[in-house]
């Protein structure tokens, strides 16, 4: 029960501390599912930063703006899905960085 709610944490730092939340997890846990799933949110949310600065840049000749609509929105959703999924107890990763761990 302790790692449902840890994960659940974890998932919705990403709108109120998206950094300092899943760094605090992988210090303070034991449990080796919370550790894999705050490093998951940390690698998450630094790609994700570093392709909205990207599609930003790229928006200045229209190419990058789709993409920087979409990075905006996995920001927002991904989280989402990851705390239903928490919460339902089903194994999940985040897209793109979760075969990293």
């Amino acid at each position: 029960m302790e790692t449902k709610w840890s994960k659940v944490i974890i998932h919705a730092s990403a709108f109120f501390a998206p950094f300092l939340v899943p760094i605090l997890f992988f210090l303070i846990s034991t449990d080796e599912e919370v550790k894999s799933f705050s490093v998951q949110a940390l690698l998450f949310q630094i790609v994700m930063g570093i392709l909205i600065v990207i599609a930003g840049i790229l928006s200045f000749v229209l190419i990058g703006l789709p993409f920087l609509l979409i990075f905006i929105a996995m920001v927002y959703i991904v989280p989402i899905i990851g705390i239903v999924k928490a919460f339902s107890d089903e194994p999940w990763r985040y897209p793109i960085v979760g075969r990293w761990v």
